[in-house]
């Protein structure tokens, strides 16, 4: 059963920078892409970043130049740098692992989520 714990958000000034983490465990970590997605409330949950098991890595184009998505195959880990953070970023962010080859924007590609963690960014 694989498992991911997300950690590192919380109440950021617009402008500010946030570094979300997410632990994984379970299967073989380096195998596989990983996601971070993110939810606010009443809308659905919406594609942030992906990191590729070649290390590929490709953006939504509200956070292009903005956010940097990488990876510690040896931690299991995968990392969200957020900078220039605007209150448009408000959101529980997920991570997931990339299980299908479709798109790789879409949510129903993605398994064992995470619970998610808040970022909360004022103005």
């Amino acid at each position: 059963q694989v498992r991911l714990i997300e950690s590192g958000g919380g109440l950021v000034q617009a402008g500010g920078s946030l570094r979300l983490s997410c632990a994984a465990s379970g299967r073989t970590f380096s195998n596989y892409g990983m996601g971070w997605f993110r939810q606010s409330p009443g809308k659905e949950r919406d594609f942030v970043a992906v990191i590729t098991r070649d290390n590929m890595t490709y953006y939504a184009d509200s956070v292009k130049g903005r956010v940097t998505i990488s990876r510690d195959n040896a931690k299991n880990t995968v990392y969200l740098q957020m900078d220039s953070l605007k209150p448009e970023d408000t959101a529980v962010y997920y991570c997931a692992v990339r299980l299908y080859t479709g798109s790789i924007y879409a949510a129903m590609d993605y398994g064992y989520w995470g619970r998610g963690t808040q970022v909360t960014v004022s103005s």
